[in-house]
């Protein structure tokens, strides 16, 4: 059963739109902290371990101590920049209220260093949540109902800016293991780039359906879509074409997808929208309905 009619994309631009994946010049791959297996399925002189298994341990153990790194490193910057903020502070409302053309001056020059104070912690954000979106605590979820309930979240924010979010959301999908906390945060990531490329307001549509083997999101808006340079280039960390972009928000979502066994890709043609589709693998099967395949195919046509 499919909640709502799905927003179609315009005929031309589905039929125009060039899928671009996180790796453009390769087919989407398992994520790259999988452990390997070998070709042979051969064990290791040592331990009696698949070999793949021995080399598997190591990146997992170098993206530990990256992620160790990098909060410890974003403690250490956070600590003095509250510091540098909180005094900004009490300076600014010691000067506000003076007619001093001087103070007046300081007052500018002040405000500019508290917005550069906010971008940074705001690129700590960025950073910590880009190195940490490995890091799962895994869950058979389905992931129509975490969408829902993000849809549910989101919504006050989306219509401060004119976007009307468009859930149509298939039932009886098959579960996924997932950490519902990172894939809500990839989520939240893309509705939001979406809401950016639509200034005017628009519509976002989200739609979850079962693909072969795979359980999959579509995040759809009607905004004015990404040029074909841009969309090779939107993986890339620290590439964005914000003023006031990290360029953090889309490596994150592709870490992720692929951190679950997951691919990503981006449909968009400028003028006509952007769809980004992530695909999960199926692990969990969900029990037929009572009745059967005929009651559930006559509870998908209601």
């Amino acid at each position: 059963m499919v909640r709502g009619t799905p927003y179609p994309l315009p005929p031309s631009s589905r039929d125009s739109f060039m899928p671009v994946s996180a790796d453009p010049s390769a087919t989407p791959t398992a994520s790259p902290s999988a452990e390997p297996i070998s070709p042979s399925g051969t064990h290791s002189a040592a331990g009696g371990q698949p070999a793949g298994a021995q080399d598997g341990e190591r990146p997992r153990s170098q993206s530990a101590e990256v992620t160790t790194l990098a909060g410890g490193l974003a403690h250490e910057i956070r600590n003095p920049l509250s510091t540098i903020r909180m005094n900004l502070d009490l300076l600014f409302e010691d000067a506000v209220e003076s007619e001093d053309p001087k103070t007046r001056r300081m007052l500018r020059k002040l405000e500019t260093i508290r917005r550069e104070c906010a971008r940074v912690e705001g690129l700590l954000s960025a950073f910590l949540q880009f190195a940490r979106a490995g890091e799962m605590q895994k869950l058979p979820r389905d992931l129509s109902q975490v969408v829902q309930e993000f849809v549910d979240f989101y919504t006050p924010e989306a219509r401060k800016y004119g976007i009307e979010l468009r859930p149509h959301l298939a039932s009886n999908l098959p579960l996924v293991d997932m950490d519902p906390t990172l894939v809500r945060q990839a989520v939240t990531n893309l509705t939001r780039n979406a809401q950016q490329a639509m200034p005017q307001g628009g519509v976002i549509e989200l739609q979850t359906c079962r693909r072969g083997d795979q359980v999959c999101l579509d995040v759809i808006d009607t905004g004015v879509g990404i040029p074909r340079a841009v969309q090779e280039k939107l993986f890339q960390v620290f590439f964005s074409t914000k003023d006031s972009g990290t360029g953090l928000g889309l490596p994150t979502v592709r870490k992720i997808v692929e951190a679950h066994g997951g691919t990503i890709h981006c449909d968009s043609e400028p003028g006509r929208g952007t769809r980004f589709t992530l695909s999960f693998p199926c692990v969990h099967e969900l029990p037929s309905p009572p009745g059967g395949d005929d009651d559930a195919a006559a509870e998908r046509s209601t």
